[in-house]
């Protein structure tokens, strides 16, 4: 099957960065965001995003103008009825992604594959909302999606050889490394990222360091581009505990079990950069 248009459902940092990706790559892309102003808010960072490449001359003008020009913002989920190729990366909720991957499967083509960013849920849950089981896999970028080479590629028992093959495609298409991976809970990267970023917060709590003397023992000492209490500022509390807790639902580790500090920060809304605070403080 070949992708010519690829549909974007989230309006987040991951949906826009996964879109960007995808139409510097020449795809046709429909980005969706619920709101009138959440879409015009995608567009405008869009934009943002592709005006540094064009100061820092990663990207010439007429590229960004290209890749500005192949990607259209909607707020109706009808408007990806024709697209081959759907990403869904919306808030990381079982729930929630459940109830969109029923309604993308009304209205969706019945040959397009819906493919979901997740990072820790089982697929296999978001293929059995749909009449297409076969065409429904996972397809993970990491934030962000722009910089971030790599993509998890990910099967479910019912996931067919065919939409692996178009799924895997589409992702060196947008010039990333791919990795396959079974449909087991953090995958690959998540499920071994995360304990350690789950102990660099114990170790916080337990007064064994300062934030900033973890982070720089980490990026020191072991050679790490950011310290883990950075990174979980970058990836968002609120994303890092419900991917914990998804992990240790799945296999009841005391690694996955999420530090008590990370639980009462998300509680008081510190959610890292995205709040203007987390372990530390951002100017919004």
């Amino acid at each position: 099957m070949e992708v010519k248009r690829v549909g974007v459902v989230g309006s987040g940092i991951m949906g826009s960065g996964v879109a960007e990706v995808a139409a510097k790559a020449g795809f046709e892309v429909t980005l969706r965001s619920r709101t009138r102003s959440g879409a015009h808010a995608l567009l405008a960072g869009l934009e943002r995003s592709l005006a540094k490449q064009v100061e820092r001359a990663k990207l010439d003008d007429g590229e960004r103008t290209a890749t500005l020009g192949r990607v259209r913002s909607v707020t109706d989920l009808g408007e990806l009825s024709e697209c081959e190729f759907v990403v869904e990366s919306i808030v990381e909720d079982l729930a929630t992604k459940k109830q969109l991957f029923t309604e993308l499967d009304r209205v969706c083509r019945e040959d397009s594959i819906l493919a979901t960013n997740t990072s820790t849920l089982p697929v296999i849950e978001l293929a059995m909302e749909t009449g297409r089981p076969d065409r429904v896999c996972g397809v993970h970028f990491f934030n962000p999606a722009p910089v971030m080479r790599l993509v998890e590629i990910v099967r479910s028992i019912t996931t067919s050889d065919q939409t692996i093959v178009t799924a895997r495609a589409f992702a060196e298409a947008c010039g990333k490394t791919v990795v396959d991976v079974k449909d087991q809970a953090g995958f690959v990267v998540s499920a071994l990222l995360f304990p350690y970023l789950n102990n660099a917060v114990k170790l916080l709590d337990a007064g064994v360091a300062s934030s900033d003397d973890i982070d720089a023992a980490m990026k020191g000492g072991c050679n790490f581009p950011m310290g883990p209490l950075e990174l979980l500022d970058l990836v968002g509390l609120d994303t890092s505990l419900a991917i914990l807790d998804a992990l240790y639902l799945e296999f009841r580790d005391a690694h996955y079990s999420p530090a008590p500090l990370l639980r009462r920060m998300v509680s008081a809304e510190r959610l890292g950069r995205k709040s203007g605070q987390g372990f530390y403080p951002y100017r919004r």
